[in-house]
Parts: structure tokens; sequence; C-alpha cells
């Protein structure tokens, strides 16, 4: 998941190894999530490139609620969240999109996931350091991850969510096992792919998105526990402008 633009369905490519999400720079995505399989040795990877959370400057809560319904009776073992390396700034659209996310999914979504960034073959500006540039950038995100969530610095800290560096460019510069790698030459494939399977094996339970997550129910109970209070609030007020009126009656009646 993330913003429009950003890699998903790029990344969805590179970690299959072949085309099977059509990019185009100059459409918009796909309006539907798509899932694509692959099974080997008895394993079988289920992976769904989804919509853009963004639509005209604001949450796509439409998007969302797409993915959730075509999540219905599957569970996600991880949460690939993807956003660009080479973006510099980090605002309240990134925080809002982040408690989108955690309203819709929980915030157990989060100690399922990882947080991916794109274009990731970059000079970092003002002579920074590669692996500081990425640290910062990191920080950054995962800070606003932290505080869209609604999670405590120790919650946080106790679950820290790993980060994967990608670059899907046909020009990346691959390394003598023609693997593609990163400025700091790393090779970011087998990265990416160890970074999924440590999430997907972590001692946090997987979501599953059951009807009851797609009701929304978990949060409206939270809801009706205070309707016995908001009841008995509403007939207090109810009862003293009863009396108020019945006050100002009353006097109305007395001979001046």
């Amino acid at each position: 998941m993330g913003k429009g633009g950003v890699g998903k369905s790029s990344t969805v490519n590179s970690v299959i190894g072949e085309r099977v999400v059509t990019v185009n720079s100059f459409q918009s995505e796909a309006l539907r999530p798509v899932m694509v399989s692959r099974s080997k040795g008895g394993f079988t990877l289920n992976i769904i490139d989804t919509p853009g959370l963004v639509e005209a400057g604001y949450v796509n809560y439409q998007a969302l609620e797409l993915i959730k319904g075509f999540l219905l009776n599957k569970t996600i073992d991880v949460l690939l969240y993807a956003d660009r390396l080479d973006a510099y700034r980090v605002d309240d659209l990134d925080r809002q999109i982040i408690k989108a996310v955690t309203g819709t999914f929980g915030k157990q979504i989060w100690r399922k996931s990882l947080l991916v960034l794109t274009h990731a073959q970059l000079c970092p500006p003002d002579g920074l350091n590669y692996d500081v540039y990425c640290s910062k950038r990191s920080d950054a995100l995962l800070k606003t991850i932290r505080l869209g969530a609604g999670l405590g610095k120790h919650e946080f800290e106790d679950y820290a969510v790993p980060v994967a560096l990608v670059e899907n460019s046909g020009r990346c510069s691959k390394n003598e096992n023609d693997e593609k790698i990163l400025p700091n030459g790393n090779a970011w494939i087998p990265t990416l792919v160890k970074g999924i399977t440590d999430v997907a094996t972590n001692k946090s339970k997987s979501i599953v998105v059951d009807k009851k997550l797609i009701d929304g129910s978990g949060s409206d109970d939270k809801g009706k526990m205070w309707i016995p209070a908001v009841i008995g609030l509403q007939w207090l007020i109810l009862k003293w402008i009863e009396g108020a009126i019945k006050s100002d009656i009353a006097k109305d009646k007395k001979p001046y």
C-alpha cells in the first residue's frame, strides 16, 4: 500500500521476477487491487498490488474500502508500505494516510509491516552520505507511522518497523552476480525478500480480514460503551430545560 506513483507495481514485478503488473507513468493506477500468485517447492507467494491511497491531495477512503473488501476472508502476513526515498519532506497528508490505514485494519497492522523506500538509486542532497540520508528519511517516516497510528514510543520500539530500500529502474547498477545493487553496494532484492520473511515469521499474529473487521464492529463496541452516559446526559439536560420552561411560565402567570 501507499500513495500513487511511488513504485508499488514495479516492486511487485521485481519481487516476482517478471512483468506481471502493468506499469505506465502516463496513466492512472488500476482502480482495483490485483493479486499475483507464484508457487514453488510447495510454497505459494501471493502479492496484492493496490490502488494509490491519495486522490486530488486527499486520502482516498474509497480505495481503502475496495482494498478491505478485496481482502475479505484473506490473511495479511506482511504489509509493504511504500514511499519514495527521494521525497525530501514528510507532511500532514502522510500522517493522515497512516491514520486511515490504522483505522481500517487496526494498530496491529504495523506489527506486520515493512517500510519500502523506492527510487533508492540517488545522490543525496547537500552532500550527505548515502546511508546517513537513508537513515534520516526512514526515521522521519517511521515517526509519522508512530504518530499516525497512535502508538506509544515504547510500544513502537518494541515492534520496530523494518526498512528496505528498492530501485526498480532498468538503469540500476548490478554486481558480478547480475544482482541489482544500491549506491552502498547492497543487493536490494535479496535484502527485501529477507525483510518480508522476517516480518512474516515474527511473533505478532497475521491480520485476518474477516466480517468483523469489514463491518468495523470492533470500533463500534467502543462507541457503544458511551451510549448510557450520553443518554443520561441528554435526560439531565432535558429535565433542566423542562424545569426552566415551567419556571418561566409560573413567573408569567404572577400578577404585576
